[in-house]
């Protein structure tokens, strides 16, 4: 017989193990490697959308104190000047609330609505 026409039993203890390695490998590289690469632009989209809306959020709470602190006058200075920083740490945690109850809501599909 020729080597290319060889059966399975036919194979020498190298060979088995080399389809041993090559087969221990693809499915390493197909359950680990693969995955990751389609999760990264999940992860991309993810982190720059927390990035933005974080930025937002600063940025608001920032304007709510700036407004309060320069459009009340004199009204708010003296023993009333923490007055601006707590709206602002209302408004920072009323969007927090707001973020929190969003993620813990459930998703309603068709499928669960019939």
């Amino acid at each position: 017989m020729s080597p290319a026409g060889r059966t399975s039993a036919d194979k020498g203890v190298s060979e088995v193990v080399n389809d041993l390695w090559q087969l221990t490998r693809d499915y390493a590289k197909q359950e680990t490697i693969d995955p990751l690469k389609s999760i990264g632009r999940f992860l991309l989209w993810g982190v720059g959308g927390a990035l933005t809306l974080s930025l937002g959020l600063l940025f608001g709470a920032v304007a709510v104190l700036r407004a309060l602190q320069t459009e009340t006058g004199d009204r708010l200075t003296g023993s009333l000047n923490f007055i601006p920083y707590v709206a602002a740490l209302l408004f920072t945690s009323v969007a927090v609330a707001l973020s929190v109850a969003t993620i813990k809501r459930p998703i309603r599909t068709e499928e669960k609505q019939r």
